[in-house]
């Protein structure tokens, strides 16, 4: 194998795949940021050691009354919303029934958390099914086309890497010490 010939395609293929790895490196740190700092975070950590008050043999007639009153709080609201998903919070100190609602025409449009035990509305915010900054990363903010622009970012970069460690192990050689056994 000529070590010329992978050092000129590692070249060729590193100069536009460092933009896209520093596209997908500070997106990635912005997801992981807002994961970590986020309120769904905050609250997974808060009950995550708590003992759900329902389990599987729980009758579910009142929690079936209570998603009853959920959606008769936010169609007070919405109107005829078209529902998209419903999620139920049984832990934590205040349980909640959390419902997603959609546009008439298609797509996502709000979120809007009940009590589950005043059946209170407790807040409304838009919802998306993936945060803006998840699809920024994965590419799919951009479309179809973005999600093939990440699968070759994602394919090149895998190429730098067993290229350059290719290229690390043809210029190896036998017999060094110390710190220029590892790096020459």
């Amino acid at each position: 194998m000529n070590p010329l010939f992978w050092r000129r395609w590692h070249r060729w293929i590193a100069f536009p795949a460092t933009l896209l790895l520093l596209f997908a490196s500070v997106t990635g740190v912005l997801v992981a940021g807002s994961e970590f700092f986020g309120a769904e975070e905050a609250e997974r950590e808060a009950t995550r050691d708590l003992v759900s008050p329902v389990t599987a043999r729980t009758d579910p007639a009142p929690w079936a009354a209570r998603l009853g009153e959920a959606f008769a709080t936010v169609g007070r609201e919405a109107g005829a919303a078209p529902v998209d998903k419903v999620t139920l919070q049984f832990k934590g100190k205040r349980p909640t029934i959390t419902l997603y609602t959609g546009k008439p025409g298609g797509g996502e449009d709000r979120q809007f958390v009940v009590d589950a035990g005043s059946g209170k509305l407790l807040s409304v915010a838009s919802y998306a099914d993936k945060p803006f900054l998840h699809r920024l990363h994965s590419g799919e903010a951009f479309g179809d086309g973005g999600l093939v622009m990440a699968m070759f970012w994602g394919a090149g970069l895998a190429f730098l890497t067993l290229s350059g460690l290719f290229i690390y192990l043809l210029m190896w050689r036998p017999g060094l010490k110390g710190l220029r056994k590892l790096f020459w």
